[in-house]
């Protein structure tokens, strides 16, 4: 059954039911249930699709190349345009860059442990990052939180704008898994926010967070995002967000339990993550 179809299940079976509690009992971020497509002009749209699709294959394209290569394909842009749209979408290019963009004042910038760290088992290290997920008239945002040693993903949620909140039920959903020694992040303000620290420092997990620009800092997470779009998103045009939600979640089980990882000896992230840490439990 899809995600509409137990909307309207649910709506039918108990009338009086808050949107509130029907979305917690199915486990949808409450957003998504007032989400209509973001009226973005034809040409507008036109030119996040194929800066979407030249930054998943070139994600070292900053705004001088972006613009240089939309010009080669035909789009009459200015950089002032392209590098506001890039900031709508959530993207940077992955090298080290004049710092143009400034982290909240209030907000605390944590420094990067993770260089020279060897890391040799589940929940020692994880990893969030938030991607753009274009549909076909709109787009949305899509935050993951993945285990670094094995590639799992242990939860993620999508919304309508880059909010903390969904980034928040996105935490707290991975937390009833398990809990990480260190948690990686970007600098972006929904991570370096008081709602979302507080929660890792409640229960006493170290904060790393990667160099401002030096989006390698957190490869093993571009790296997925690179095959969700190619093997997921890229291969369908959702309609509603219910339909990128379905279609992200079908390949999320895919990712964790049946696609084979060549960096992980041809295992998957699932058999990986919990066959280590059942070794763990002492008999």
């Amino acid at each position: 059954m899809s995600i509409e179809e137990k909307c309207r299940s649910l709506e039918q079976a108990h009338p009086h039911l808050s949107i509130r509690r029907q979305c917690e009992l199915l486990g949808l971020n409450r957003s998504t249930s007032y989400y209509e497509p973001v009226p973005v002009p034809e040409e507008e749209y036109r030119i996040m699709r194929e800066i979407d699709e030249i930054y998943t294959h070139m994600p070292f394209y900053g705004v001088l190349r972006m613009t240089a290569e939309l010009r080669r394909r035909g789009f009459p842009v200015g950089e002032k345009r392209v590098r506001r749209l890039m900031h709508e979408m959530g993207i940077h290019a992955i090298y080290t860059k004049p710092n143009l963009s400034k982290p909240r004042k209030d907000n605390l910038i944590y420094p990067y442990l993770l260089r020279g760290l060897e890391i040799l088992e589940p929940d020692h290290v994880w990893c969030a990052d938030i991607t753009y997920i274009r549909m076909r008239r709109g787009f949305i945002y899509l935050i993951a939180i993945m285990d670094w040693f094995s590639r799992y993903v242990l939860s993620w949620e999508v919304s309508i704008g880059l909010d903390v909140e969904f980034c928040v039920a996105a935490l707290e959903r991975a937390f009833k898994e398990s809990l990480p020694c260190i948690f990686n992040s970007d600098q972006g303000t929904q991570f370096t926010s008081e709602a979302f620290t507080g929660r890792l420092q409640e229960r006493g997990i170290q904060i790393s967070m990667d160099g401002r620009g030096r989006a390698y800092d957190n490869i093993f997470i571009e790296r997925l995002w690179r095959s969700v779009k190619y093997e997921e998103v890229y291969l369908n045009d959702y309609e509603t967000v219910m339909e990128a939600r379905s279609g992200i979640g079908r390949y999320f089980e895919l990712y964790n339990n049946v696609r084979l990882h060549q960096a992980l000896n041809y295992r998957t992230p699932a058999a990986v993550y919990f066959n280590k840490k059942e070794a763990r439990i002492p008999a």
